[in-house]
Parts: structure tokens; sequence; C-alpha cells
């Protein structure tokens, strides 16, 4: 797997493209921002980008999708929960100093169980609510790679004081993940470095609290 990662916009979220080592194809995961920085990168690999998955459509995870799809021409992938936000962002998002942003309508909607075929790559749709209703995390199992949007960090978790959001919903979300998949998986998250289930559960402050509780 070959997995870059670039840090974009004022709120440092981080973009992934993600490809088979020396394939032409590309999948890129939240790009939230600096869209000529992202097609930038697309060219300098040499790749094609055939296709962009959305976590969750906070503000800063989709603000260059609609840049994107028009240089690209490539589809777009949303939480069916979410695609309301995503073709009109600028009616759920007023935070001041941030906007306005380009909606896109996508042209396809996911949910927990799913499947995305793209790139030669299997993304399984993991259902994981709680930072944003209908939050989504991708997983490829085999390479053991997940890119989890905003649900868990470094030592940290999702914030769930915005609207639609719910602290232990999150909390289960975050315990499908340790349940479903090997601790050495790589975590690929929205803010912060990249880091694995097993540190996580060894460190994190809110995952060893819902341990404790039996939770």
């Amino acid at each position: 797997m070959d997995v870059r990662m670039y840090t974009v916009g004022m709120i440092q979220e981080n973009c992934f493209l993600v490809s088979h080592e020396g394939a032409s194809e590309a999948v890129i995961v939240d790009p939230g921002d600096d869209a000529p920085k992202l097609l930038a990168a697309i060219e300098e690999h040499g790749l094609t980008l055939a296709g962009i998955l959305i976590t969750h459509t906070h503000f800063d995870h989709i603000g260059a999708v609609a840049d994107l799809h028009d240089a690209t021409g490539a589809e777009v992938w949303c939480p069916a929960g979410e695609v309301e936000t995503l073709k009109d962002p600028n009616a759920v998002m007023r935070w001041e100093g941030f906007g306005p942003f380009r909606g896109y309508d996508p042209e396809h909607l996911v949910k927990g169980g799913d499947v995305v075929s793209l790139a030669g790559m299997d993304f399984q749709v993991v259902s994981t609510p709680g930072h944003s209703p209908d939050h989504v995390t991708y997983a490829l199992p085999d390479e053991g790679v997940l890119f989890s949007g905003d649900v868990l960090f470094q030592g940290s978790i999702g914030r769930t004081d915005l609207p639609g959001a719910d602290h232990a919903t999150l909390m289960r979300s975050i315990a499908t993940l340790l349940e479903r998949f090997d601790d050495a998986a790589t975590v690929c998250p929205g803010h912060m470095g990249p880091t694995t289930l097993g540190q996580e559960r060894r460190t994190n402050p809110f995952i060893l609290d819902m341990l404790e509780n039996g939770a």
C-alpha cells in the first residue's frame, strides 16, 4: 500500500491519497481544503483519481471535494445520512472566519456494511457515528489500515459538542473498531498523526476509562 498524508486548511485536517504501490489510480479520503496542493500531489505521483471518499461532512473534511471533482471527474462517496450537508454546507456550517464552501451532490451514498471497490482496493464501510450523525470509517483490513476521520486520535477522540454528536455513541463506535480490527491496524485520523489501535488501547485515556468500566 502507498498511503500519503497531506495536512490541509486552517484546522490542519489530514487528507489521504491511497493507492497500491506502482498503481496508476488512487483514491482520496476527506479532501478538506487546498485543492491545488492535492491536485499537484496527484499529478506529481502520476496518478489518476478514481474516487473521493468522505468519512463525514464537517467543513474541514469536504472543502475541496467540488474542486477535485471538477478537475478530475472523480465521483464522490458520502455517508447517506449526511448528504444534505454536503449538498449545501453553508446552510449548516456557520463558523465565523470559515467559508463559504462549495456544496456537492454526490454520485454515491454509503452506509455501514457496504464495500466500495476503487483503484483495485475494496474499502469496507464501517458505521462509526458519534462525532457526527452518520460518520463512517473506511477500512482496508488486509492492508491493516483504517481511515477513521474524526473518531479516534492519538491519545484523544472526536469532539462531541457539535450538533448531532453524542459521546456514548462515539465510544460505542470506538469499541466496534477495537473489536473488529487487529491492534496492529494503522489508524489514519482526520487530525494529528497516525497511530495504531493497539497503541490507543494501551494509552488512550478515553479508551482506558471505557475498558475499565466494562464497556
